[in-house]
């Protein structure tokens, strides 16, 4: 067993001129000196408050969105996307600052959060030119009596609730399509990492969009805010990226006015690697799915399923891969691995080991936090799982590489679909008719094949079975904030 191990192996230190310039970021949003804490997770510190409103306050905002809305719903396709590319030039000219604000608001290392800034601010470009290309559609009806012309309409006010994980990335994914559909937009971001988000609509505003169209409330009352706000007649449309049974309670609150809902829940990602699979390029798509954002991500590779020829140098190539990786502060220059999001989540990862080792699981490397104050967790290697162990059942959101052994594809795919979630999996194999089979049979909505990061703006991000309802990115995203009608044109006949 290896119970409340903690290490005292130095950590990497954050770069002092990193943490000035992130704190130089945070000082230029408007923030009030009281309210909800913000903290650093690799150093513990307090860096902001953020307002903790009432319900009162959330109802207030959702009226001054409402109210400036009908001017953006009546704005030509063309006003809309200038706006939008507008935001992308100032979040591009402002990327340095964002990247620094969410390692320093979310832990996860600068070279990652460059790269979320980057995917987030492609949400942005993607429907600053999806904005001008509308759906639509005209045909005659068969017996040639009318014609039927389709057109597209904003689905309403929109609320959206983001999670901590990708503050920049979830709240862009979100707003670009709803403005682009000419709908206004509250958001609620995680209190745990708000700033990010209240920093990227400060920088909307300054590009041009209407100063009440975004509304952002943070509170400590998420139940009181769910419940007062989607029950308010005005609000047309919900979406929400967060846990399964969080998702179930939201839906039963936008049933009540039969609210359009998008709803990105929770993932428990097989990975499946074949015995023809290319070694290395298995590896290291392996390592970039289940260590991407220290293991916080909803696609993260949760349960990783090795075919017996080529488990055994697998193992070993991960785990030497996984021992490589430099862990600190995420303003650390060096830093591979940051802190995860709190304390709560080193003593999952610790009890998530401690379970899978006492059921016969075989421990590689890792397997323990450290003596420090931040929130840091040693990137953990598992072999020989067993399938009823708590790691192997769960979603992971840590960086625990849990490995299974197969012996046959159909095995593997049972097992794989053996789970009521069904966001993303992932396939490593040199044969393309076993890559597009095995994909065709996994029971999810985003399937990897040979690399590990699948996730694109141009792509229609989501997942089947407990794992959500609706699209977000690609124009499937703008289609969740629009409604379709269609107009019957009744045909003069000519004698």
């Amino acid at each position: 067993m290896t119970t409340n191990v903690h290490v005292a192996s130095p950590l990497i230190a954050p770069d002092a001129e990193s943490i000035r310039h992130a704190d130089t970021v945070i000082q230029s949003i408007n923030l009030p000196e009281q309210g909800i804490a913000v903290q650093d997770p690799a150093t513990a510190e307090t860096i902001a408050h953020v307002p903790d409103a009432d319900v009162e306050a959330a109802l207030e905002a959702v009226g001054k969105a409402d109210s400036a809305g009908t001017d953006w719903a009546g704005s030509s396709l063309r006003q809309r996307a200038d706006v939008l590319h507008a935001w992308y030039d100032k979040l591009i000219a402002h990327s340095e600052d964002l990247a620094h604000l969410i390692s320093r608001e979310m832990g996860k290392p600068l070279a990652e959060a460059r790269g979320e800034v980057k995917y987030g601010t492609d949400f942005v470009r993607w429907y600053a030119e999806e904005a001008v290309r509308p759906a639509g559609n005209f045909r005659d009806t068969p017996d040639g009596g009318a014609s039927l012309l389709t057109r597209r309409s904003p689905v309403g006010l929109a609320v959206l609730i983001t999670p901590w994980n990708f503050p920049l990335a979830m709240a862009t994914r979100k707003i670009a399509p709803a403005l682009a559909a000419g709908c206004p937009v509250v958001i609620k971001p995680a209190t745990l990492t708000p700033l990010t988000t209240y920093f990227a609509v400060q920088l909307a505003i300054e590009a041009g969009v209407p100063e009440d169209l975004i509304q952002v409330i943070t509170t400590s009352k998420s139940g009181a805010f769910s419940e007062a706000v989607l029950l308010d007649p005005r609000v047309r449309k919900v979406s929400f990226t967060g846990s399964t049974p969080v998702g179930r309670q939201l839906l039963k609150l936008a049933s009540q006015n039969v609210l359009r809902s998008s709803m990105e829940l929770g993932g428990n990602a097989p990975l499946i690697v074949f015995n023809d699979a290319d070694l290395q390029r298995a590896v290291e798509g392996t390592f970039a799915a289940k260590l991407r954002n220290g293991g916080q991500s909803c696609i993260g590779a949760n349960r990783i399923y090795v075919q017996d020829g080529i488990a055994d140098d697998f193992a070993v190539a991960l785990t030497e891969r996984f021992a490589q990786i430099a862990i600190g502060s995420g303003l650390g220059q060096q830093t591979g691995l940051g802190a995860l999001i709190d304390d709560r989540a080193v003593a999952q990862m610790q009890a998530y080991t401690d379970n899978a080792v006492g059921l016969g699981a075989s421990l590689l490397t890792g397997g323990h936090g450290y003596d420090s104050r931040g929130n840091f967790f040693a990137p953990t290697v598992l072999d020989h799982v067993a399938a009823d162990s708590d790691v192997a059942r769960s979603e992971i959101f840590g960086p625990i590489a849990a490995i299974q052994r197969f012996s046959t594809e159909d095995e593997a795919l049972t097992r794989a679909n053996a789970t009521e979630f069904g966001l993303a999996g992932y396939v490593f194999t040199e044969n393309i008719d076993r890559a597009l089979n095995v994909a065709d049979r996994l029971e999810t909505g985003i399937v990897g094949i040979n690399q590990g990061v699948p996730s694109n703006a141009g792509a229609p991000f989501g997942g089947i079975k407990q794992s959500g309802l609706g699209r977000e990115g690609s124009a499937e995203g703008l289609e969740e904030y629009e409604n379709i009608r269609f107009y019957n044109v009744a045909r003069r006949t000519t004698s």
